[in-house]
């Protein structure tokens, strides 16, 4: 097949790898030329995605891929369309941002030919496949659906950093707008992706029928909120555990050995694409979903908690000299897409703190980039707030924080046997 990957970011082009490895021929588009130059070398275009450099380096010689910016160049002719293209969401009114994605929709639509399979991995709003893009295609391309085209939605269901060992791992999920349509999206997957045995999954893992582009969106929907609501108990039960003198970890690890717990660990942030933004989109079409929204706000609240924390240690943080430990949103992955680390150094730099940011993965000039002041393993502190699970922090002392009164770990990564002099603060474990 030519297949036609829309957006090489760290999802779309792990993809087009992917797609071009089972022996496709792969074409990119992406609007920014540096990424389709790096491309078209062989070269990844940013970094720690596992194994894509190499294959990279094997596939575009070879042929079987290469990027443009063109959609005239990638889309007339192709069998299939995959679409990665980001979906925002305003962070006041929460309402999705389509601007992105309607662009790269009425792109493809301008040049669309008879006979290709059209298929979105982006996370939707539920209903959004149906009644945005099927009749925009229509209406640009003249082409009607079911008729000359297909139009099926099948989210990623991947983390960056590990894509290739997430795609063999999970089933992908296929839904269309017709019985016929989802059939002709499970087979198109079947011919691009392999996967593990799963023996724990009520059927074999592979490719799974959703029935509907609808009961596929909510899938992905409903797979990220539930790990934000079930953090949003973990930390209302940390928040209790600790005025209460419990440790948290441990009623949560004994809650866990009986199968039908699952009960999440408590935090001081939820970063990444996913976790914070597809409640949201979820919440777009279901208002009423006052779990939903209760949790999302209460786990919003965690960065100020922490930083009351260490205040209630050190009294007013004015002229306070604070460092966070990590800008990345999780530990090992250098990536800070709606990390816990903006949050908290603004509601320090609100109570009058000076504040410094420490991450392993970035550099000075990295960190300047998000207005950040680096700081310095070895400089003094008064207190510092952990904000990433970076392996590195593990092995930190006081004498690394010259002068530290106050580590609020809001990772749980921290041993406080170590930190003697020091009050440690782990959010949920009322022993430290």
């Amino acid at each position: 097949m030519k297949i036609a990957v829309v957006a090489m970011g760290k999802i779309g082009l792990p993809l087009a790898v992917q797609f071009a490895e089972k022996g496709h021929d792969v074409i990119g588009v992406d609007v920014q030329q540096r990424v389709v130059d790096e491309v078209n070398k062989g070269n990844e275009p940013f970094p720690g995605e596992a194994f894509l450099d190499e294959k990279l380096k094997k596939l575009v010689p070879a042929g079987k891929l290469h990027a443009t910016t063109d959609y005239a160049e990638a889309i007339p002719g192709a069998d299939a369309i995959v679409l990665v293209v980001p979906l925002f969401v305003n962070d006041e009114t929460w309402e999705p941002d389509f601007g992105w994605m309607d662009a790269a929709t009425k792109s493809l639509a301008e040049h669309l030919t008879p006979d290709t399979i059209i298929s979105y991995e982006t996370t939707l709003p539920v209903g959004t496949t149906r009644t945005r893009w099927k009749p925009m295609i229509e209406e640009i391309s003249g082409l009607k659906e079911g008729k000359d085209f297909t139009l099926v939605f099948s989210p990623e269901r991947v983390l960056t950093g590990r894509v290739f060992a997430d795609l063999r791992r999970y089933p992908k999920l296929v839904g269309g707008l017709s019985p016929e349509g989802t059939a002709k999206g499970i087979a198109f997957y079947q011919q691009l992706l392999d996967f593990d045995e799963r023996p724990d999954l009520p059927r074999p893992n592979g490719v799974w029928t959703m029935g509907t582009a609808e009961a596929a969106e909510m899938a992905k929907l409903a797979e990220t909120t539930y790990r934000d609501v079930n953090i949003g108990l973990a930390n209302q039960f940390g928040k209790f555990a600790a005025k209460h003198g419990i440790d948290v970890y441990k009623v949560i690890d004994a809650c866990n050995s009986q199968p039908y717990s699952h009960i999440h660990r408590p935090g001081i942030a939820v970063g990444g694409h996913c976790i914070p933004v597809y409640p949201r989109l979820y919440l777009w079409t279901d208002p009423d979903a006052t779990i939903v929204r209760t949790a999302r706000q209460a786990n919003m609240t965690m960065p100020q908690y922490c930083v009351d924390e260490a205040a209630a240690v050190l009294g007013d943080l004015k002229g306070k000299k604070i460092v966070v430990l990590g800008a990345s949103y999780r530990g090992k992955v250098k990536e800070t897409a709606f990390s816990g680390v903006f949050p908290t150094v603004k509601d320090l730099a609100d109570a009058g703190a000076e504040v410094t940011v420490h991450d392993p993965m970035f550099t000075d000039a990295e960190l300047a980039k998000f207005g950040f002041t680096a700081y310095h393993i070895g400089e003094p502190v008064d207190g510092a707030l952990l904000q990433a699970d970076h392996p590195e922090y593990k092995d930190l002392t006081p004498a690394d924080l010259p002068g530290i009164k106050v580590l609020v770990d809001g990772r749980h990564v921290v041993d406080p046997a170590k930190w003697d002099g020091v009050k440690v603060i782990v959010i949920g474990d009322g022993e430290a």
